[in-house]
């Protein structure tokens, strides 16, 4: 059966047996027209459901519209598979957008740096303090996998850290030059704070040598805030994980990659991270569209 038929087979399901009514019908014959158009011939999967997803985001569509495009294209799949046409149901573990879902607003540039650069690096905590700002905004960490690091997973050498994410999974994430030397120079205090106390493990410990609290990160991220002139109601921990995100969107980053180093499951959750300014899309377009711009040799065309 082509998914075209088992579309129409679908949609007459929905007529006769759940008797919704014509205004529903038509809505989701257009929604799943919209996917069978994506699709363009080809054979359903997780990733291809994924791209959909993020196709309807770059549109532009509010996240209600998505989520009811989503559900149809979920109750299409889960029809298909009930009744025998398909073996698996590719929609399982898509997310679909949350109606009235907001991001906080990510932090510009030059306030990351005012914030990071913020702590009194002349003090041991100061120096800890500096260094945790700098490895969740260089590697979009959660704050419970900043706080659930260990020195062994931590390879300075390499620029890489290995963070335990939702549900226990481990991942790589890429750590930059600056926050690699934070961390470097926060260290030799790491050992002073343990006081010979046994070592916990954990590459960010408190005053007392024991590991720092998700907690005591906010407090971090607050003090840091009010050091730097920035309002303490527009920052939290996670804000550093949404400003990594869009920055490095916005840099060019490919979505693909942003979603491995976030952790997401899904790529529509990464898809959130590419609204911009309208300055920055047009400063992308000129750079990257191949007649942004006339060259020295162009020619106006001929009047007709």
């Amino acid at each position: 059966m082509s998914l075209e038929d088992g579309i129409a087979e679908h949609l007459a399901s929905l007529t006769v047996e759940r008797g919704l009514a014509a205004a529903t019908i038509k809505a989701y014959r257009r929604d799943l027209a919209d996917y069978l158009a994506f699709l363009d011939g080809r054979t359903p999967s997780a990733a291809l459901v994924d791209d959909f997803v993020a196709f309807l985001h770059g549109r532009g569509l509010s996240a209600a519209t998505i989520s009811r495009k989503v559900a149809a294209v979920r109750g299409l799949h889960r029809f298909l598979v009930i009744e025998g046409t398909e073996a698996e149901d590719p929609t399982t573990m898509v997310m679909a957008p949350r109606p009235g879902l907001r991001l906080p607003k990510a932090l510009e540039i030059d306030e990351v740096e005012q914030l990071i650069t913020a702590p009194d690096v002349r003090t041991p905590l100061g120096r800890r303090d500096r260094a945790i700002l700098e490895f969740m905004y260089a590697s979009g960490a959660r704050v419970a996998e900043a706080v659930g690091l260990d020195v062994i997973d931590v390879d300075l050498e390499d620029r890489t850290a290995l963070v335990t994410g939702k549900g226990g999974k481990q991942r790589l994430v890429p750590i930059g030059a600056h926050a690699v030397l934070a961390i470097e120079y926060y260290l030799p205090d790491r050992r002073v704070a343990l006081g010979g106390r046994p070592d916990p493990g954990a590459v960010f410990l408190n005053a007392r040598g024991g590991r720092l609290s998700r907690q005591g990160v906010w407090g971090i991220v607050r003090k840091a805030a009010g050091r730097a002139g920035i309002s303490e109601e527009a920052v939290s921990p996670h804000i550093l994980r949404h400003s990594a995100a869009t920055h490095m969107v916005q840099g060019g980053a490919d979505l693909r990659s942003v979603q491995e180093m976030l952790g997401h499951a899904s790529i529509s959750t990464t898809q959130i991270y590419t609204k911009v300014s309208p300055h920055h899309l047009i400063e992308v377009y000129v750079e990257s569209h191949p007649r942004s711009r006339l060259s020295s040799t162009t020619t106006p065309p001929e009047p007709s």
